[in-house]
């Protein structure tokens, strides 16, 4: 790459994505959102079956383990099959593969749920807002609206 190729007007042109709206590449603040959410549903599907008791260690060990078990199922399952997990489909967000192809799939789901653990792959984004999870897999996450 030169020197003289130009920055990328709006994230996502790169790829042929829209400036804004459905397929437009997905920004920071509802990506962050829907973190949140598929967060708090782990934790209170865990919840369910392990009361969280936070003056003993070893059941909010217990809880902490089995909520992160939850959160990878609730990441990679969904995103394997649909394309979004329960918090992108509240902020109607979606994983898109750039071969066209339509499902996600296994190995790309979870993929993008391990490097999401790790945080930093995920966050560290480009001009196309796609993390180090998203280059590697080949996806890039956009608005359904």
């Amino acid at each position: 790459m030169g020197g003289d190729e130009e920055p990328p007007r709006w994230p996502g042109e790169r790829l042929g994505l829209p400036e804004d709206g459905v397929g437009a590449a997905a920004g920071n603040g509802r990506r962050f959102l829907a973190l949140v959410v598929d967060l708090v549903l782990a934790s209170l599907l865990t919840a369910l079956f392990i009361r969280p008791d936070v003056a003993d260690p070893m059941v909010m060990q217990q809880f902490n383990l089995w909520s992160l078990v939850v959160w990878a199922t609730i990441t990679a399952v969904p995103v394997a099959i649909f394309g979004f997990t329960p918090g992108m489909a509240v902020w109607a967000l979606r994983v898109a593969r750039l071969d066209g192809r339509v499902a996600v799939g296994v190995w790309r789901a979870l993929v993008r749920a391990g490097l999401t653990f790790f945080v930093i792959p995920a966050a560290v984004r480009n001009a196309d807002n796609r993390g180090w999870h998203d280059r590697l897999t080949g996806t890039v996450v956009i608005r359904m609206r």
